[in-house]
């Protein structure tokens, strides 16, 4: 992996209790171990598997100021980074979940780009056996799970600083608050809407096959062809480029498929990120609620699926054979 770290630091917040969260400051900067240098890939490869929400600083981000302080040398990176955890803990200290943790700054380049990747890791402790096969306890982070991250895409903002998406994070889990706090710390708002462009996607291509007047097959072959394409950029890393999707595409009458959203005003970037539940909908029908949930290829609609929209009702001509051997069972009294 071609991760070169410039400078990192860390630093720690720990809670006494329900009021306190303690500042635990470093006076250094870590030395780029070995060590450091695994944990770094690590979190790394973590983040940049994990579905991301864009953003962009506001005008009175103090955290960008400073940021841009320390970019033009009237700041060095560990006082920056000690400013900035003594704001977050003030943030923190705002909401009752809030649980401490490492404070991570990392300032890297991965492939000719540089990141500032700030993160809140949870300290877990666990057990080990040694070489002696004793048992001792450890302490360990939880990069696997860390929810509480940001990556600032530096030479994207200072290159093109009207960019929406420089800034990317991770939403907190359902019920938490985890990203409301974190932005108030970074002093951004949301920027590119990932799921509207993906769902703009969606009903594009879904206009696209109409206007074609397409039958089902066709336009469900279509369907899945943008599908492919774009689980293959999602796997490989890559966003979705609209020219490069309509070269997979067939083109019906004079537009191929990107001169189509063009024309018709669906507002898509030129290319953009892949969100795989929206996408999945393009050859999957899903939904749960009320305890029950459906799921099923689209494909089947029509031919073992119907749904009658005046009733509401969904038909269903054979089932799975480990839902009918489930039924069979109980109906029988198994």
């Amino acid at each position: 992996m071609s991760l070169d770290i410039n400078q990192i630091a860390i630093h720690q917040l720990i809670k006494r209790d329900e009021q306190n969260l303690e500042l635990v400051l470093r006076d250094s900067l870590l030395e780029t171990s070995a060590a450091v240098e695994e944990m770094m890939a690590e979190l790394h490869r973590v983040y940049s598997a994990k579905s991301k929400a864009y953003g962009l600083f506001a005008e009175e981000s103090e955290l960008a100021q400073t940021l841009r302080l320390h970019r033009q040398g009237e700041e060095d990176f560990l006082p920056f980074s000690r400013a900035a955890t003594a704001r977050l803990r003030d943030e923190l200290a705002k909401y009752p979940f809030a649980d401490g943790g490492v404070v991570l700054f990392c300032h890297y380049r991965y492939l000719a780009v540089e990141y500032l990747l700030v993160a809140v890791l949870t300290n877990l402790s666990s057990m080990r056996v040694n070489e002696n096969l004793d048992i001792s306890s450890t302490h360990y982070l939880d990069i696997a799970h860390a929810d509480i991250v940001a990556r600032i895409d530096l030479t994207e903002w200072e290159t093109n600083p009207e960019s929406t998406r420089y800034l990317t994070f991770l939403k907190g889990r359902v019920g938490r608050k985890v990203s409301d706090f974190f932005m108030d710390f970074l002093g951004a708002s949301e920027g590119l809407d990932t799921k509207a462009q993906n769902r703009g996607l969606l009903q594009a291509v879904d206009d696209y096959t109409a206007e074609a007047q397409l039958d089902k097959n066709e336009r469900q072959n279509v369907r899945q062809q943008v599908y492919s394409y774009c689980s293959e950029q999602l796997q490989a890393g890559e966003e979705i480029a609209l020219s490069e999707l309509a070269k997979e595409l067939p083109s019906f009458g004079e537009k191929n498929f990107q001169e189509f959203t063009a024309d018709q005003g669906y507002e898509l970037e030129e290319t953009f990120p892949a969100d795989r539940s929206t996408l999945r909908q393009l050859t999957k029908y899903a939904g749960s609620g009320g305890g029950l949930t459906i799921n099923f290829d689209a494909m089947l609609l029509g031919e073992r699926i119907f749904w009658d929209p005046a009733t509401d009702t969904l038909t269903i001509k054979g089932t799975p054979p480990n839902l009918r051997d489930q039924l069979q069972r109980r109906t029988s009294g198994k």
